[in-house]
This record gives structure tokens, sequence and C-alpha cells, in this order.
């Protein structure tokens, strides 16, 4: 028999991720229709963008260096 418990956590999980993402576009589509400078709203997303592939560029470098530090074979065969 399978356990319910993670059924009931991952269908949780997605329902607050579900909501918080709606009322997030929700959020900015009202910001967008309320700006007069429709390039200051570009302008934002692209700092938004640059900032996230930063950080994803980085988180992947601290991994790359940690796997290395602690002696796994990351060469791909």
């Amino acid at each position: 028999m399978m356990e319910w418990i993670p059924i009931v956590l991952i269908a949780f999980k997605v329902l607050v991720l579900g909501t918080g993402m709606f009322f997030a576009i929700k959020w900015h589509y009202d910001q967008g229709k309320t700006l007069k400078d429709k390039r200051a709203v570009a302008r934002a997303g692209g700092k938004v963008v640059a900032i996230f592939v930063l950080s994803l560029l980085g988180l992947m470098l601290v991994t790359f260096l940690f796997a290395r530090m602690l002696g796994l074979d990351l060469t791909s065969s």
C-alpha cells in the first residue's frame, strides 16, 4: 500500500506554488497596466532576467567547484 503523506505534501506544494505564481503574475500584470512608461517595465524585466542568469551561472560554478573539492569525477565518458 502506498504511503499517503508524500501525495498530500506534493499536492500541498503544488497548490501553494500555483497560488503564489498566480498572484505574482497578476500583480506584475496590474503594475504594467498602471505604468505609463512601458520601457521601464521592459528594463525592469531585463534586469530580472540578467540577475537570474548570473545567479544561475554562479550556482553552477559553486557546484562544480564543490564537486571538484570533494573529488568527484566530472568528466563525461
